[in-house]
């Protein structure tokens, strides 16, 4: 019996069996199983909650920075309006400086200091589970309890590092009447509170490198500082990445800690964006300047954190 299947002949003169039939093509590649989509009731609780938790929340916001509310029946539409006294307002621009100024002094004193601590934790025996414990132990406080541990830790008359401060160095401290003094205690307590965020990160980095780069440049009889600038440093970049990203946006969005220690005084000294926002807020109760205000605050900790990223990534490559 001769084979009926039909033969193609290649330039060269070999026999070569023909393609498949166009629809039986298409029938090898439909999956018989049947499809089931209960799977993305799954996914409904979630997206119901961003929903009730994010979205509503900022649809609303977006409809009093809009409006200038009088009552719950009474309101205007004012366009741009609370936008433009928001960017023209010299507090808001006062408030911007300091917590700028204070998120850069933050970086720089909270990302070497907890690298720093990360290389000098120990790497085996007991004594990584004292240390990390130590480490974390200020991470574990609430920040409300912070701002009052460092309000009675700073004073004058009855904590002990204002009473050390004003004795034994010698130093006219107060805290609550100098505005120095003020800015200084805060930014020790941030320092203080999430220095350890860092140092676990760091440490977590650390830990990660492969223990033959450490063999091969103590075979090299690299120093100390060369081991850490060739070798630890470069494998951080990505670990330190996020740690500068999440330090930037808590520290500019920093709230509790400063109003429980200052309450942003004296003065202004420590009123920082989010603190004059709440006072718009909650305080004077103006929906629509705290609505546009909160939707300008929201947009430039975006960008700016995406400059971070950026730039953090692109100087890695």
């Amino acid at each position: 019996m001769t084979d009926q299947t039909t033969v193609a002949q290649s330039p060269s003169g070999a026999a070569e069996p023909a393609p498949p039939p166009a629809e039986e093509a298409k029938d090898a590649r439909v999956d018989p199983r049947p499809k089931n989509n209960r799977a993305w009731w799954l996914v409904l609780p979630v997206v119901v909650s961003v929903a009730f938790t994010a979205v509503i929340p900022l649809m609303t916001v977006v409809n009093y920075s809009v409006q200038d509310v009088f009552s719950p029946s009474e309101r205007i539409f004012v366009g741009l309006e609370w936008f433009r006294e928001i960017a023209r307002d010299p507090e808001v621009r006062g408030a911007f400086v300091r917590t700028l100024l204070f998120s850069a002094q933050v970086l720089l004193i909270e990302i070497p200091l907890g690298v720093a601590v990360a290389v000098a934790m120990p790497r085996r025996g007991v004594s990584v589970s004292v240390a990390l414990v130590l480490v974390a132990l200020p991470l574990l406080i609430p920040w409300n309890v912070v701002g009052t541990i460092w309000q009675i830790f700073a004073r004058g008359d009855i904590g002990l590092g204002g009473w050390a401060i004003n004795n034994v160095l010698g130093v006219n401290f107060n805290y609550t009447l100098d505005s120095t003094d003020a800015w200084l205690t805060v930014l020790v307590m941030d320092v203080w509170h999430w220095t350890p965020l860092v140092a676990l990160l760091a440490y977590a980095g650390l830990r990660s490198i492969p223990q033959p780069y450490f063999q091969a440049a103590q075979i090299d009889g690299a120093s100390a500082w060369a081991t850490f600038r060739h070798i630890q440093l470069p494998r951080l970049r990505g670990v330190l990445t996020i740690a500068i990203l999440l330090r930037f946006m808590d520290s500019f969005m920093i709230y509790t800690e400063p109003f429980v220690v200052t309450g942003g005084g004296p003065g202004n000294a420590t009123s920082f964006l989010s603190i004059l926002l709440s006072k718009i807020a909650v305080g004077q109760f103006d929906l629509g300047p705290a609505g546009a205000f909160s939707l300008l605050y929201f947009l430039f900790v975006q960008i700016l954190c995406y400059v971070f990223f950026t730039v953090l990534t692109r100087s890695g490559r």
